[in-house]
C-alpha cells in the first residue's frame, strides 16, 4: 500500500534511509511527494531557483532499480535533497543569486555534491539565496525575495535563506548551506531548523563559489540533529582538489563521556543587546542541558570584539577583492545592496604590506588566546542572533535602550567564522508572535562529534518541534 504524500513528507533522513532500504518506500512516489510540495509552496515561499525535476525523477528510477536489486549506496540512497545554488553541479545552472551566473553551467560537480551523489541523493534543485551570499535577508531582486514558511511578511535569514525555507516548508528532505558569517546558522534560527558550520576546512569547499575564502565554510541542513549527523558523515573529509580540507576522523564520543563536558553559557556579548525572548531562550536551553545532566555554568568570555573587528576586516577586504574581479565591468548588473558593498570596500584604506602583515599574525594568535578560554568550557552556549526574525524592509529596532542595526543580527555568529569554531542552531523556543528562536552550541575545533551530541541532548530534552501550518 502507497504511504501518503503528506506523511512521506513529515519523515526524516534517518527513518526515510531505514524504509528506502528496506523497500517500505519507493523512491519514486518519495520523489514526487517532494516535486509536488516544491510545486504548491514556491510560489509563496520562492525557496527554488531551479527545480531538476526531470533529473530527479530519472535518478530516482534509477535508485529504485538499485534497491530492488540489493545495491545500497548509503544513507542517502534514494533521499530527496536540495543545494543552495553556490554548490557547482556539472551541465546544471548555478546562479550564485546573481543574473551576471544566470546562464552559468560548471563543468564539475562540487566535492560536497560528488558525495552525496555517490551516496544515492537524488537532487530537487538549487536553492534561492542573497546574491553572492552576501547578506542575511535572503532579499533577491533577481530570482524573488526567499520568504519564511512561518511567517511570509518576515525574512528567513540569510545568506542561506532559501535551504532553511525548503527545509521547514517540507520541499527537501535535507538541504546544504554556506556560512561566511553566520549563513547557515541565522536562517536556522529565524526558520527553526538545524543548520552546522563545521570547523573551517572540515568540509571540503571545491566547487563552491566564494565570498571570502579564509572565512567561507560549508555545512548541512535539516530537521533534526540527526539528519545533520548523517550529512557531516558523508560531507567531510580531506578532498586533494581543496588542500584545506584536513584529514580528520570522526570519533563520535560515547553518551557518557560527553555528560563530563562542562557547558560555558553567555546572553549577550556585552556589545549587542539581544531581545528578552532571545535572552529567556538561553536560559531555558542552560537548563535544560542541566537537566540532561550536564554542568552549565554563565560564563562571558573575552575576545570577542576583537574577533568580530578582525572578521570585518577580512569580510571587506577579502569579498570586495573577490567580487571586483570576478565581475569587473558588470557591475551595473548587480543588486543594490552588492553595489554599495563594492563602493564600501574600495573606500576602505588600503592594507600595506605591515598592515596585512600585523592582520595575518593577529588572526594566528587570537583563536589561541580564545581556545584557551574553552580548556574550561569545551562546549558554550549563547544566542544565534539578537532577535527573532524581522520583517522584509525592517532596518532598526530598539532594544534595552539601544538602537540595534539589522546588521546587528548575525554580530552572535561572525566571530566564530573568524575563529574557526564549529557553532550549531537549535531551536529551542517561540516569540510572542510564533516565530522560532535558536541557540547556538560552540565547540572547540574539530570536535563537531562532542558539539552534535550536546546539541542532540538539548533536542532530546527540548522534544518534538512543530512546524507552521503552509497553505
Amino acid at each position: 500500500m502507497s504511504i501518503p504524500f503528506q506523511e512521506l513528507l513529515e519523515f526524516d533522513v534517518a527513518t526515510l534511509s531505514g524504509k528506502l532500504r528496506a523497500r517500505d518506500i519507493s523512491p519514486v512516489e518519495l520523489t514526487e511527494a517532494y516535486l509536488s510540495r516544491i510545486e504548491r509552496t514556491d510560489r509563496s515561499l520562492r525557496a527554488y531557483i531551479t527545480v531538476t525535476d526531470t533529473l530527479a525523477r530519472k535518478a530516482a528510477k534509477k535508485a529504485e532499480a538499485e534497491l530492488a536489486a540489493g545495491k545500497w549506496r548509503g544513507p542517502f540512497h534514494g533521499v530527496p535533497i536540495a543545494l543552495k545554488d553556490l554548490v557547482y553541479t556539472k551541465g546544471l545552472r548555478t546562479t550564485g543569486g546573481s543574473k551576471i551566473l544566470a546562464d552559468f553551467k560548471p563543468d564539475h560537480d562540487a566535492t560536497v555534491w560528488t558525495r552525496l551523489k555517490r551516496a544515492g541523493a537524488v537532487l530537487l534543485g538549487k536553492l534561492n539565496l542573497h546574491e553572492f551570499a552576501y547578506g542575511i535577508t535572503s532579499s533577491n531582486p533577481h530570482w524573488g525575495i526567499v520568504r519564511n514558511p512561518y511567517a511570509l511578511d518576515r525574512i528567513p535569514g540569510g545568506s542561506s535563506g532559501g535551504a532553511a525555507a525548503a527545509i521547514v516548508a517540507r520541499s527537501a528532505a535535507a538541504t546544504i548551506g554556506t556560512d561566511t558569517g553566520g549563513s547557515i546558522r541565522i536562517p536556522a534560527a529565524f526558520c527553526g531548523c538545524v543548520g552546522l558550520k563545521p570547523t573551517w576546512s572540515r568540509v571540503s569547499r571545491y566547487g563552491v563559489l566564494p565570498l571570502a575564502y579564509t572565512l567561507d565554510h560549508v555545512g548541512p541542513m535539516a530537521r533534526t540533529i540527526a539528519d545533520v549527523k548523517v550529512l557531516f558523515e558523508v560531507m567531510q573529509g580531506p578532498d586533494y582538489r581543496d588542500t584545506c580540507a584536513a584529514p580528520v576522523p570522526l570519533r563520535w564520543p560515547p553518551k557518557d563521556a560527553v555528560r563530563n563536558l562542562k557547558i560555558g553559557y553567555f546572553e549577550d556579548d556585552g556589545r549587542t543587546p539581544v531581545t528578552p525572548e532571545t535572552r529567556a531562550a538561553v536560559r531555558t536551553a542552560a537548563e535544560a542541558l542541566r537537566n540532561a545532566g550536564f554542568q552549565v555554568e554563565r560564563f562571558q568570555p573575552h575576545n570577542l570584539e576583537e574577533a568580530r573587528e578582525l572578521w570585518h576586516k577580512y569580510f571587506v577586504v577579502a569579498g570586495g577583492m573577490l567580487l571586483r574581479t570576478m565581475f569587473k565591468g558588470r557591475q551595473c548588473d548587480l543588486s543594490p545592496l552588492l553595489k554599495q558593498f563594492l563602493e564600501y570596500s574600495g573606500a576602505e584604506p588600503a592594507l600595506t604590506a605591515e598592515t596585512l602583515l600585523e592582520a595575518w599574525l593577529r588572526r594566528d594568535t587570537l583563536p589561541a588566546k580564545f581556545f584557551s578560554q574553552m580548556q574550561r568550557y569545551p562546549i558554550l552556549l549563547c544566542p544565534a542572533a539578537a532577535i527573532p526574525a524581522f520583517r522584509h524592509g525592517e532596518r532598526n529596532w530598539l532594544i534595552e535602550g539601544k538602537t540595534v542595526n539589522y546588521l546587528d543580527a548575525w554580530s552572535y555568529t561572525e566571530f566564530f567564522n573568524l575563529l574557526g569554531n564549529p557553532a550549531v542552531v537549535v531551536s529551542v523556543s517561540h516569540s510572542p508572535e510564533g516565530l522560532p528562536i535558536g541557540v547556538q552550541i560552540v565547540g572547540r575545533p574539530w570536535e563537531e562529534e562532542q558539539v552534535l551530541s550536546v546539541a542532540g541532548a538539548l533536542e532530546e530534552q527540548r522534544g518534538a518541534w512543530k512546524i507552521p501550518p503552509i497553505a
